[in-house]
């Protein structure tokens, strides 16, 4: 990897490391706080188990990222992650355990301003709804599970000093559960930005793939391990105790809350395993650690009636929520125009949009209101914002239809040269099939990727997309990842 990429990912590994120094404080705080666990045996295995995480379980949460705004250079996302790090380590300063979601999500809005991109509005609202609905999870959760602990304690008639002991233990043990959750469900909000232009490259050693997603996220769980490490003592001495005074029981069921509840919004095989038995599953979105800790004490305080919790850390952290997306969204759009007019770096690759009879054709075929758009034929534009709003206002489509329009506008064109195959597909990767599936569409240019996506998906059903189900999400991820790959190889470059 050359010094100009490491670079790049540099801003990303900041926010990896102020993760850590402010995420940590969500899975120990507690247990440090009540004073069963000592803090440099909970950074040690916080550390070990969130690199675990986020290589083994982090795929589910990352490409939701994706869809709320896919910054396409890797200036950008290294400009996206500085903004959103900026705020998080502001706030570690200030010893307000804040959301890395909320920063990396409101640095991502910030860039879909900056570039005249369209923010993925449906995804933003999953995300919310998501911010909404985990403190309350997390307080139901912590309820649930300190009424049947206090049932077991009560029937197991334990001496007082063994009951000390397996609790200090269970800490332990369900702070590694925390800390795998972590890192799988955050390490988007570290490594997401990135993935669009990730440098790394499948690697296979005695068999055993290991994915340049795996690579990415092992570096970015490198960093956040650090930030553990170096700089989360303060953050988790005022979770642990700064909000409410905890027993060591308390303690535990906090920590179980919180790793059950990042575990359900960051597991894929979970999720296919409820959606199998026809239960109903969990969105896979980066949520925040911080919200469902928080969620979880005062969940345990009200059950008490309210007693014992401190208002006025609890206002200051519902303000650092508050204000984190909106700082981070200026501070990423403002250090844009820095980076894009100063150094002279691409911070947004430009995409125009045409609406030409295949896609108002294709259109129509969804089902959407395509009779509204026929004035729109030949149409073009590269302010992806601007048209949606046209759309909205002068065709009086929703904001659905016309993000779909955009979606299928959008001009790609792809070149199937075998000859730059030969240099640049890696084979192994998309498999003998899907090799000869592309193979028979050599020659071929495509304008719009949705026409390269459909020619492949009739040459092979290896690369046809199924129904978005939850049971199917992993099949479309890794369909959509080779498509990826493939429209990178065939894109045709503009001239110089």
């Amino acid at each position: 990897m050359g010094l100009g990429i490491l670079f790049f990912l540099s801003s990303g590994l900041f926010l990896g490391w102020s993760l850590g120094a402010n995420d940590a404080a969500n899975v120990f705080g507690t247990a440090v706080g009540s004073r069963m666990v000592r803090f440099r045996t909970a950074a040690t295995v916080c550390s070990v188990f969130v690199i675990l995480g986020a290589v083994l379980g982090g795929a589910g949460a990352a490409n939701t990222l994706d869809r709320l705004g896919s910054v396409n250079t890797l200036a950008g996302a290294f400009t996206v992650a500085l903004a959103a790090a900026l705020a998080t380590f502001a706030m570690t300063r200030l010893g307000m355990p804040i959301s890395t979601s909320q920063a990396i999500v409101g640095a991502i809005i910030g860039w879909n301003l900056y570039a005249g991109m369209v923010t993925g509005t449906r995804t933003l609202s999953t995300i919310v709804a998501s911010w909404i609905l985990c403190p309350l999870l997390a307080a139901v959760v912590a309820v649930a599970l300190y009424i049947v602990m206090r049932q077991i304690l009560r029937r197991g008639h334990l001496h007082l000093l063994r009951q000390d002991a397996l609790v200090r233990w269970g800490l332990l043990l369900v702070g590694a559960f925390a800390s795998y959750s972590l890192g799988a469900n955050n390490i988007a909000n570290v490594m997401g930005v990135f993935l669009p232009d990730n440098p790394f490259r499948d690697v296979t050693v005695l068999g055993v793939t290991f994915s340049g997603t795996q690579q990415l996220f092992l570096l970015g769980g490198t960093a956040i391990a650090i930030g553990v490490m170096t700089y989360s003592e303060r953050t988790v001495r005022m979770i642990g105790s700064g909000l409410m005074r905890l027993s060591p029981e308390a303690a535990l069921v906090i920590v179980g809350a919180q790793a059950l509840v990042l575990f359900l919004f960051a597991s894929e095989r979970l999720e296919f395993w409820l959606a199998s038995h026809g239960l109903p599953t969990f969105p896979l979105v980066p949520v925040s650690s911080t919200q469902v800790v928080i969620g979880a004490i005062v969940g345990l305080g009200l059950m008490r009636g309210g007693r014992g919790i401190q208002l006025r850390p609890l206002g200051s952290v519902g303000l650092g929520w508050v204000a984190t997306p909106v700082v981070a969204g200026l501070v990423a759009f403002f250090l844009l125009f820095f980076v894009d007019n100063v150094f002279d770096q691409q911070v947004a690759r430009v995409v125009h949009y045409r609406i030409d009879d295949t896609v108002l054709a294709r259109y129509e075929l969804e089902g959407r209101p395509a009779a509204r758009v026929a004035a729109w034929s030949g149409r073009e534009g590269a302010n992806a914002l601007r048209l949606q709003n046209e759309l909205e206002r002068e065709a009086a489509l929703t904001r659905d239809e016309a993000q779909r329009l955009l979606e299928l506008a959008e001009l790609a064109p792809i070149v199937v040269d075998l000859g730059r195959a030969g240099l640049d597909l890696d084979r192994d990767y998309l498999g003998v099939v899907e090799t000869r599936a592309l193979a028979t569409l050599a020659g071929q240019r495509y304008e719009h990727r949705w026409q390269f996506a459909d020619a492949l998906a009739a040459a092979s059903p290896l690369w046809r997309l199924r129904k978005e189900t939850p049971l199917n999400r992993s099949w479309n991820a890794s369909v959509r990842d080779k498509l990826a790959y493939v429209e990178r190889v065939f894109r045709e470059q503009p001239a110089p």
